[in-house]
């Protein structure tokens, strides 16, 4: 997960609507099942899913009062938490 493209995101929720990102998530996923797709396709894809995730977690955050900094914050200190775990 990138930081940057998680807030670039969260911000694109905030002016649109998340959506545009749900439906965007939607196809992607259904890409994955592209039986051709070679595993570094399959690793940007999943890179792009979970930053996407990552948006609309963030986004839940702040509708629930947190502040958008905070929120960033907090959503990568969790994965970052769960990757130590690993």
């Amino acid at each position: 997960m990138k930081l940057p493209v998680i807030k670039h995101l969260t911000q694109f929720i905030e002016d649109n609507d998340q959506d545009y990102v749900i439906e965007a998530l939607e196809v992607l996923e259904a890409l994955t099942e592209v039986p051709s797709l070679k595993d570094e396709e399959l690793d940007v894809v999943g890179e792009l899913i979970s930053n996407m995730y990552g948006a609309l977690e963030v986004n839940k955050m702040i509708k629930d009062g947190m502040d958008k900094k905070t929120a960033l914050n907090s959503f990568m200190m969790r994965v970052l938490g769960a990757i130590d775990k690993n």
